[in-house]
């Protein structure tokens, strides 16, 4: 019956990393849905952007405040998990503390103790946090997209953090023969005080709750990043690799305009060639994009990879004078289609059922789409260099090749570029009238 505990613990450790992987492979499954793309160009520039943005965190610090708040949060949980990897071996073998000995008390006790002051500064950082989504209010938190899940979303990772960072500072203060000792507590020795009237057995069995309670919590954890925005904690860096990196003003090219285009300018190419063996059987490319199997694997990406931070939309021109545009709620609807695409490829045994929705009109409206001034301004300040413009311009672009349901005024500019060469309805002949006014 000694073993019994570690038999336990080993399996729950398999089920959340198991549970975890299925995950995993889900995600990676959905993404694949889109179109390939590559970005296998300048890798040392991807390493230099992964590194800066999601590793550095420097487009955090543009809003000061929110930006070192979430340092203190990135920096204490990345760090303060290195500790699980002893409650780890410590659950698998029953020993206590295993790297104590190994690391000797001054080594140790440094790591505790920064692990402590860490875990201290992030519920300090956790509750600002809460305090500014709740209290405070800030504008770009109330949007209607930040109504019911993800508003729950946001507080409920906010919860967990604090319960993890409570149960860590617990077990240390309850474990008598660390407080003893005297060093790695310069937070839980605070605390200790709390439990000085308790007997040792009860200490005992304080410790050994908070230390089951903080080691499934963080596979539930881990397990709950999949239905959370919180997935850029893992997705952050692919992201910031794969990330465009041309001129934000550079749009892509349709290849198959570009081609046709090549033809045309081409004074050597016979139009009436017969085409090559095969194409003819080719279905013909969708021009732009509805739906999310239209877009590209990096732009579905993004839609998982969304912080539902707010910093796009609050900056958005288009959203600031009161149109329908969201540049948040675009990636938001994205991730909603691909799951929905996802759960009925589930249903079906691997293969997509058609269920009569797209992500044009059943998600995203062409009045969104057309309220886009594509002045960049989402992908300037996205803190992970998420492309919202890209998502948008591919979906414009179906509407006017697909359905030519460009609106009526795009329709006149392009109709005078046709006739006179230019945006505006005068004739060519006209242009130069204004240098004979006096």
């Amino acid at each position: 019956m000694d073993y019994l505990p570690n038999v336990i613990f080993a399996i729950a450790l398999l089920l959340g990393i198991g549970f975890f992987v299925s995950n995993v492979l889900k995600l990676v499954r959905n993404i694949k849905l889109g179109k390939d793309l590559d970005r296998s160009d300048n890798k040392l520039e991807r390493w230099k952007n992964m590194a800066r943005i999601a590793l550095g965190q420097s487009k955090m610090v543009s809003r000061p405040i929110a930006g070192f708040l979430h340092i203190v949060v990135y920096i204490g949980f990345v760090v303060i998990n290195i500790e699980v990897l002893e409650i780890i071996i410590d659950g698998l073998f029953g020993t206590h503390r295993v790297f104590q000995p190994l690391l000797g008390n001054s080594i140790y006790g440094f790591l505790i103790g920064t692990f402590e002051i860490l875990a201290f500064l992030v519920l300090v950082a956790v509750i600002i946090f809460w305090l500014r989504r709740n209290i405070v209010q800030l504008k770009r938190f109330m949007s209607k997209e930040m109504k019911g899940w993800p508003k729950n979303d946001g507080n409920l990772i906010l919860y967990f953090e604090i319960v993890l960072m409570s149960l860590f500072i617990l077990m240390n203060a309850t474990d008598y023969s660390f407080q003893q000792a005297g060093f790695g507590n310069p937070i839980s020795q605070f605390v200790a005080p709390w439990f000085s009237e308790y007997p040792l057995e009860t200490l005992s069995s304080i410790e050994h709750i908070a230390w089951w309670a903080h080691i499934i919590g963080i596979l539930i954890f881990l397990n709950y990043l999949y239905y959370s925005k919180h997935l850029h904690i893992l997705l952050a860096f692919p992201n910031t690799f794969y990330a465009k990196l041309q001129p934000k003003g550079q749009l892509d090219n349709l290849e198959a305009v570009t081609k046709e285009v090549q033809l045309m300018m081409d004074p050597s190419a016979d139009p009436y060639a017969t085409p090559a063996e095969g194409v003819e059987d080719e279905v013909p490319e969708k021009f732009g994009a509805s739906d999310v199997t239209d877009l590209n694997w990096v732009q579905l990406m993004n839609a998982y990879t969304c912080t539902e931070c707010g910093r796009c939309t609050s900056s958005c021109p288009a959203s600031l004078t009161g149109k329908e545009l969201s540049p948040r709620a675009i990636m938001m609807k994205t991730r909603d289609r691909m799951e929905e695409v996802g759960a009925n490829i589930d249903a079906n045994g691997g293969t997509f059922k058609d269920d009569g929705k797209q992500l044009l009109n059943d998600y995203i409206t062409p009045e969104e789409l057309w309220a886009c001034t594509s002045c960049n301004a989402c992908v300037q300040e996205c803190p992970i260099n998420i492309d919202p413009l890209s998502i948008i311009m591919d979906m414009r672009r179906y509407l006017v090749m697909e359905e030519s349901a460009a609106p009526q005024e795009l329709n006149m500019m392009m109709t005078n570029i046709e006739n006179n060469g230019a945006p505006w309805q005068y004739n060519q002949m006209d242009r130069l009238n204004w240098k004979d006014e006096e």
